[in-house]
């Protein structure tokens, strides 16, 4: 059986513990291999065996834990609305709350003896807890009935308290007076904490929207809609409804739909969202387009070859949302602290409640009951789940907007590790593919020689054939050609304009040249010692020019080992390339070590061998035979123009191919980092220093015990606090 994996979102989380147990819920379902819920993006990513377990099933299981699965296939921009409207109801509620909330902290804190001024109080109140705050209680009571507990329940019992203490002494005052205890009431605590929560949460909302910019940049780079040719006629279509092999129309200014082949037509189309090369590249019949490139200046009809959430684009969309739903390792360690959070903070709340009842102060119990709601409110552990999931998913964000593409939440804790960096040659430190750094014209070469040239060898499938050809890329290519024939090994020959012409080996050429330029033959053989690769071209019986071919090294190849190396990294390259153009390489690049001809399992092998050592190793490569190096290193970057098995096996894909990006990665995982162990820094320190104080262990030496309504706001001001660090690192 097949293994299917989702992104499902989740409706009625409020804080940590929520994700905690949901992730719980569906983990322990029968056929669910994996479940991880994130608090930030309100989803789960569940893997579960084909057949063994139905979403409605596992809805079901959500449901009976107070919680609730969108398990309908629904459109993003869709379920955007329905959370813009979320937002929206969120706000009104916020903003309802605090014109209510007013009038009533200005009664309970300045005009305590206003006539009838408990019954304006209660009848502004009663609508803050019961229709704005509503969602609290049946969020609360959900959970108290499968004997489970959250924010929710906090923010529920801390309120209800107050305000059922606070309505009983206003409709009953005489219980407490006829005690010599003043009747007072907190209807300003419940409604101003309320308000406090509300607006937090609008807050958090909010900026959480931020951290996910850079997707829905990402979702907008690919249209709507488009034109599809049939039979002579165009029809317009929604993007989501084109089906593999349909043909379709691309006019100037347009943003390429889908991935596919050109048919008819040319143009130069901009392609620096996936390349970030930012010179338009020229698109003509048989040429590859990929969606979210911008179209230039010319039309031309494309067949649709990758559609819907096959396109390189929606890959790479899918990429950033699966990152930022995935978890750091230091993650896993919060949520196990707040799974047991909310527990502890009920106990505690009630063991403060009995300490300050049995003390013998003045007004013990009713000190007790302020000082539990205090402690119940002040301990939301919001700003505990925030602080590592709103970090990782401002820098997938930031990365993404980079062109850095991470595939999950542990690549950016090792990243920050990394003190070993081995590279591949070829693709990776190099252009990857050969071309022409030099030629010598020697003997009678002509013009027409050029063209013949470029004629023959456009037939040729060499791939040093193809870089001649390019070399002469603006010579006429209607030469005809006769007699053409390839030599395996050799070259090629064929017969224009009346003579026969050959490319290939000098070896090979020998026997065919009847005059040889031993200072051109002398001259080719030093190009060779450095490590390029020389082909020969003769006319007839005459050397008429010899090409230096070589894969160049990227510009930015140099600037970037120099930097790594500043950041005390040790880089390596390892090639398959023989011992002569990898020494030339790496004496241009600076590595600090390099291996040449060396096989696939002999490259897994160094990155064994440094780590045995004790390094952490980052491997940066781009094809078939790094996916196991890549495999075994501490952090894997694979190269975006590289192999798709190389993709699939790093955690890190470099969309531009830059080798610039590695220490601009390695950067971003350091500061996400430190982003999150300030945050989580706070987060404790919020709680270590609060709890006690809301409990009143400053009253015995001070005097001072902490309002509810002050504790609600200094947990709203925790929550915004650490997502606003976050949303530093965009």
């Amino acid at each position: 059986m097949a293994n299917i994996k989702k992104e499902i979102p989740v409706l009625g989380m409020s804080c940590a513990a929520c994700a905690v147990a949901v992730e719980k819920a569906l983990a322990n379902s029968p056929g669910v291999k994996s479940a991880a819920v994130n608090y930030a993006n309100h989803a789960a990513i569940v893997e579960w065996e084909e057949g063994s377990i139905t979403l409605e099933k596992m809805q079901q299981t959500v449901k009976s834990n107070g919680y609730d699965l969108l398990i309908e296939d629904i459109q993003a921009e869709v379920l955007e609305k329905m959370q813009a409207e979320a937002y929206s109801q969120l706000k009104r509620k916020t903003l309802y709350a605090g014109i209510l909330a007013l009038p009533v902290f200005l009664i309970g804190m300045f005009w305590m003896h206003l006539p009838y001024g408990n019954y304006i109080m209660w009848a502004l109140t009663t609508p803050i807890l019961f229709v704005f705050g509503a969602q609290f209680f049946t969020q609360a009571w959900k959970l108290a009935k499968n004997f489970q507990a959250n924010m929710d329940t906090l923010v529920a019992l801390s309120t209800g308290i107050a305000y059922a203490y606070s309505t009983f002494n206003t409709f009953f005052p005489e219980f407490l007076t006829n005690r010599g205890l003043d009747a007072h009431v907190y209807f300003e605590a419940a409604a101003v904490i309320i308000f406090f929560i509300l607006l937090g949460k609008t807050l958090e909302s909010s900026a959480k929207a931020g951290t996910s910019a850079a997707l829905k940049k990402l979702m907008g780079l690919q249209p709507q809609e488009l034109t599809v040719l049939e039979e002579g006629n165009t029809i317009l279509k929604k993007t989501s409804e084109v089906q593999k092999g349909e043909i379709i129309l691309v006019k100037p200014g347009q943003k390429i739909p889908l991935d596919g082949e050109v048919l008819e037509g040319n143009s130069y189309v901009n392609e620096s969202m996936l390349t970030g090369e930012p010179i338009p590249v020229l698109k003509t019949k048989g040429n590859k387009v990929f969606a979210g490139t911008i179209n230039q200046e010319g039309s031309f009809n494309f067949r649709a070859e990758q559609v819907g959430n096959q396109t390189l684009l929606s890959q790479i969309i899918e990429r950033v949302k699966s990152a930022q739903g995935s978890k750091a390792p230091i993650q896993k360690t919060v949520d196990k602290v707040a799974a047991i959070f909310v527990p502890s903070v009920l106990i505690i709340g009630i063991l403060t409640f009995f300490i300050w009842g049995f003390s013998g102060v003045e007004d013990a119990w009713l000190r007790g009951m302020l000082a539990m709601i205090t402690v119940l409110v002040i301990a939301c552990p919001c700003a505990l789940g925030l602080a590592t999931p709103t970090a990782i998913m401002a820098a997938m964000g930031k990365g993404a907007e980079m062109g850095i593409l991470i595939k999950n939440a542990e690549s950016l804790e090792k990243g920050k590790k990394i003190d070993a960096l081995v590279m591949d040659k070829t693709g990776t430190i190099t252009q990857g593919s050969p071309e022409v750094t030099s030629v010598q014209f020697v003997g009678s070469w002509s013009e027409t020689d050029a063209a013949i040239l470029k004629a023959i060898e456009s037939k040729s499938e060499h791939p040093l054939a193809k870089a001649i050809s390019n070399y002469f890329e603006d010579e006429n290519t209607t030469i005809e050609i006769t007699d053409f024939k390839n030599e395996p090994g050799k070259g090629v020959s064929a017969k224009a304009d009346g003579s026969t012409y050959r490319i290939g080996t000098l070896s090979w050429l020998s026997a065919f040249l009847q005059k040889t330029d031993e200072a051109a033959i002398q001259s080719s053989q030093q190009l060779m010692s450095k490590g390029s690769s020389v082909v020969y071209a003769a006319k007839e019986s005459e050397l008429i020019a010899y090409f230096e071919i070589s894969d160049p090294i990227k510009a930015s190849s140099v600037e970037a080992i120099k930097t790594l190396k500043n950041m005390g990294i040790k880089v390596y390259m390892l090639t398959g390339d023989h011992e002569i153009a990898a020494a030339k390489v790496a004496k241009e690049t600076q590595v600090d070590g390099y291996q040449a001809s060396v096989m696939p399992h002999e490259k897994a092998e160094f990155v064994k061998k440094l780590k045995s050592e004790g390094k952490t190793v980052a491997m940066a490569g781009d094809g078939i035979n790094d996916s196991e190096a890549l495999s075994l290193a501490d952090l894997s970057i694979a190269m975006g123009k590289g192999s798709d098995i190389a993709m699939e096996v790093a955690e890190i894909t470099l969309v531009h191919s830059d080798l610039k990006q590695i220490p601009k990665t390695l950067n971003l995982t350091k500061k996400t980092v430190r982003i999150i162990r300030q945050n989580l820094f706070w987060a404790f320190i919020y709680n270590i220093i609060g709890i006690p104080i809301a409990a009143g262990v400053l009253y015995p030496a001070f005097g001072f015990l902490l309002n509810p309504m002050l504790a609600g706001a200094a947990m709203a001001l925790s929550s915004v606090s650490v997502v606003s660090n976050s949303l530093r690192l965009r």
